[in-house]
């Protein structure tokens, strides 16, 4: 069996909340504690950064994917066990994903919903079976959670959609799911 790889979609800001930091950090130590890679977006910034350099001090393989325009702005993280440089953003999401057995979503803006509703919608329509976890670090996604609620309710999705995807409201619980889903 391969070592598993766990894809985190996170902030390539920092968040006003300290919270979201230390979730990132922990979450970087639990990978690293189950000897799983860790398979991110390969910046140095925000919680992307924070995330990268916990795991890689509790010794965990990386493998970090980032798109060319992005190489200065997201601080490209070069000293990663992998480093693949993309020409664009769907390709960038594409090879983390299929370099990845799960997804765990922390706190992030725009890009973050994007590569989450992005995977989600793959499991609905059955281009892939791997868990998304979110990491709701202090109720952070709860309003995300009441708009996916939204969509079964007013017709838009089967209920089947909310159970694509699994809350955990700390580092040790996603860890958990994980690895319960992995065994």
């Amino acid at each position: 069996m391969h070592t598993r790889s766990v894809c985190v979609y996170c902030g390539s800001r920092p968040g006003h909340d300290p919270a979201h930091a230390e979730a990132a950090e922990a979450l970087g130590r639990a990978i690293a504690a189950e000897n799983w890679r860790l398979v991110y977006g390969a910046g140095d910034v925000g919680l992307m950064g924070t995330v990268a350099r916990a795991a890689q001090a509790a010794g965990a393989d990386t493998f970090g994917v980032i798109p060319t325009h992005l190489l200065s702005l997201e601080v490209g993280k070069r000293d990663l066990t992998r480093f693949i440089v993309t020409e664009t953003m769907h390709e960038r999401k594409k090879v983390m994903v299929m370099n990845a057995d799960a997804i765990v979503v922390l706190p992030g803006g725009a890009g973050t919903l994007d590569e989450f509703f992005e995977v989600l919608t793959w499991r609905q329509l059955g281009l892939h079976e791997k868990p998304i976890v979110l990491l709701d670090v202090d109720g952070f996604w709860q309003p995300l959670r009441g708009l996916l609620t939204h969509l079964v309710e007013a017709g838009f999705a089967d209920a089947s959609l909310l159970d694509f995807v699994q809350i955990a409201t700390s580092s040790g619980e996603a860890a958990d799911i994980l690895r319960r889903a992995f065994s």
